[in-house]
């Protein structure tokens, strides 16, 4: 993709225009402190009118901010992003705006957006917040962003506090303030200051390389109304943003409550499962007003309430997604199977609504950006669309994280640090799968050296005579945690763990000998001998007597999750093993694993050709069926809603199953 190179300055207003940039990047462990930032939840609007001689040919807007904007041009919403980056590699795009200009007179505008939180939604936090933009029409640059934009605080934006993981701020949303149509090329700007030039700018741009984001308008499939409340039900959880139009008493308050389930009396359960109070509310200014929301949510119902006799009309959802078009046909056994086909269309929505501008682990409590179970989600989404753009994202993101930590983040482009042990271990699995896929040797041997590096970081903490031990950082093992099967090593977050165990260890050499693999396809030398690796881990975890790895160098406790990573990697020592696995397996349920073991061992099955036992898995009355039987329309953490004590009820991870009904030949790509 060509690189452009803005001739706009990054501009913003008086408030951030000299705010050095803070570190916001450390190991999980190390402790910092990020100066108190008063300038959170800021909404700055932008705007300049340009005239335009004649009829544009080819009319092309190179936009970017930080940490998001919404583009508008003469009056018509045109995008918004950019997609989360780190600002050492920080995305801009292209977009075509020929149909939007017009001979004569026209206006740009652009509300962008300061969070100013910590946590996995943007690289926020960090006093950087600005617009870049350079509008290029038949080749000439004649807008730039610079001194003559004008700017303003959108003052109809107030916060109700915040949800999630400091995910987002609730809004509050005026309709008195002036700056509710500020994107109409006929509003008064004349209050408004001229933009400020950044005065330290450190960014490294670069164009991104996924697709914008797509929209598209969810009519509610029922309205209730009773006196002063209306109950709204959008037929599935999607995600996006309410809009609606009112007329009623000047200063009334509506609230809005959204939720993703209704209570025994039928109202809406706005108080999330996952710990976020979707409550926000609309003031209305007396005249015919327009809900104008920012920041999105993860709901399928909502409860309107009203103070007096205002009247609700034109009420509907703006579903945000990354564009997906379904290539993928649902395979025999499952086709024509009523469950199954339910399962196939719950992870399909899934796939569809969940994926945003990243992979997301999901899109209401965290909106956080995982590697680890990120790389089966981004490949689930290649093999239904065909499209590449996000595992490649993710692969690149991760590798992007590494000026933070060789060994790489837990998750990407945000200002949330988290280390996770197995999550960039994972990777070389979906190397290998995509370079089997698409046949690209230059992005895998470019890919190959830095995952070279990782593991030279792992080799060189944490590995003693063949053993991963002493961790600083994080194994999940097995997600929620009540699914790890009695697992007897202590793996707790936010210490050095430091008992050698199992799962660290099995991930370990499945990373080494994929990445063996990866070396001889790029005609490299292997990184290392795997079986040196393979026999300190069977000397010191393999029980000789149950035929069964054990979970710790210190508990020689045996668990099925324990079991499960050694299986799935290839790892029997003798035949004994998967005997005695499979035979735990049936007697503990599929029902008894979760994503981070159901996923392998069903690449595992798939590998063998064992698709009985996949379907088995997939067919199993505790896993999928569990969801549809407790109402899912998008899937769940976990195989039911009181799995874990903040279950998102829409976690993109369990849409894996399509993956695997799907018609496609997943045992060519998966050897």
């Amino acid at each position: 993709m060509k690189t452009h190179h803005f001739s706009g300055k990054w501009i913003t207003d008086e408030a951030f225009a000299a705010l050095e940039p803070v570190n916001v990047f450390h190991r999980q462990l190390e402790k910092i402190t990020v100066p108190e930032d008063k300038n959170q939840n800021s909404h700055i609007l932008f705007r300049r009118k340009f005239d335009l001689k004649r009829s544009a040919e080819k009319a092309t807007v190179y936009i970017t901010a930080d940490d998001y904007y919404k583009l508008y041009i003469n009056g018509n919403f045109v995008a918004q992003g950019p997609a989360p980056a780190y600002h050492n590699c920080y995305n801009y795009n292209e977009i075509d705006v020929t149909a939007y200009l017009s001979e004569g007179e026209n206006c740009i505008a652009v509300h962008t957006y300061y969070q100013g939180l910590i946590n996995r939604v943007w690289q926020s936090g960090d006093f950087r917040h600005g617009l870049l933009m350079d509008v290029v029409v038949d080749g000439e640059t004649i807008v730039r962003s610079d001194e003559s934009f004008l700017t303003h605080r959108h003052t109809a934006y107030s916060a109700l506090g915040i949800v999630g993981y400091k995910t987002q701020f609730m809004e509050r949303y005026d309709s008195h303030a002036h700056e509710v149509d500020f994107y109409a090329p006929d509003f008064d700007d004349s209050a408004w200051e001229n933009a400020r030039i950044k005065t330290v700018d450190d960014y490294t741009l670069v164009p991104q390389r996924t697709k914008l984001l797509t929209f598209e308008t969810v009519k509610p499939v029922s309205v209730w109304q009773t006196g002063g409340r209306m109950l709204i039900d959008f037929g599935a959880t999607y995600v996006g943003t309410v809009t609606a139009h009112a007329k009623g008493a000047d200063g009334e308050k509506i609230t809005l409550r959204m939720g993703q389930e209704l209570n025994g009396d039928g109202s809406v359960r706005y108080a999330l499962r996952c710990n976020c109070v979707y409550e926000e509310e609309w003031i209305l200014s007396g005249g015919e007003d327009a809900l104008n929301q920012f920041d999105y949510k993860a709901f399928r119902y909502m409860e309107i309430i009203t103070e007096g006799d205002a009247e609700i009309t034109d009420i509907a959802l703006q579903v945000r997604h990354y564009p997906f078009a379904l290539q993928a046909k649902l395979r025999a056994p499952f086709a024509g199977n009523e469950s199954a086909e339910r399962i196939w269309e719950l992870c399909v929505h899934s796939q569809k609504y969940g994926v945003q501008e990243t992979i997301q682990d999901c899109p209401d409590r965290e909106k956080g950006f995982y590697l680890g179970d990120g790389c089966y989600d981004a490949f689930t989404h290649y093999v239904l669309t065909g499209d590449d753009s996000m595992v490649r994202k993710l692969i690149d993101d991760a590798f992007a994280s590494s000026f933070i930590c060789e060994g790489l983040m837990t998750c990407m482009s945000c200002s949330f640090m988290q280390e996770i042990a197995e999550y960039p271990l994972i990777m070389p699995d979906l190397m290998l799968w995509l370079y089997r896929a698409e046949g690209d040797l230059a992005y895998l041997r470019e890919n190959v050296k830095k995952m070279r590096r990782v593991l030279d970081f792992y080799r060189e903490n944490y590995e003693k005579d063949g053993i991963i031990n002493n961790l600083d950082r994080w194994c999940v093992v097995e997600w929620p945690k009540n699914y790890q099967d009695g697992y007897a090593a202590d793996v707790a977050e936010g210490k050095i763990s430091t008992e050698a165990h199992i799962a660290i260890n099995a991930y370990y050499y499945r990373a080494i000998s994929v990445v063996n693999k990866l070396c001889e396809i790029v005609g490299e030398e292997k990184y290392r001998d795997e079986g040196y690796i393979y026999d300190a881990i069977v000397e010191l975890f393999y029980d000789k007597e149950a035929h069964l790895f054990v979970d710790g160098e210190e508990h020689r406790h045996i668990s099925l999750i324990g079991n499960a990573f050694p299986y799935a990697f290839d790892m029997a020592p003798d035949r004994e093993f998967e005997a005695n696995f499979r035979k735990m397996l049936r007697e503990k349920g599929e029902d008894q694993t979760s994503f981070f073991t159901t996923f392998p061992l069903l690449l595992k099955f798939t590998r063998e050709g064992d698709l009985e036992q996949v379907e088995r898995y997939i067919m199993h009355e505790g896993t999928w069926r569990r969801m549809l039987r407790e109402g899912a329309t998008s899937t769940f953490e976990g195989w039911g809603k009181d799995c874990k004590w903040n279950t998102s009820l829409f976690h993109l991870t369990m849409s894996s199953a399509a993956m695997f009904m799907a018609d496609v030949d997943l045992k060519g790509l998966l050897q």
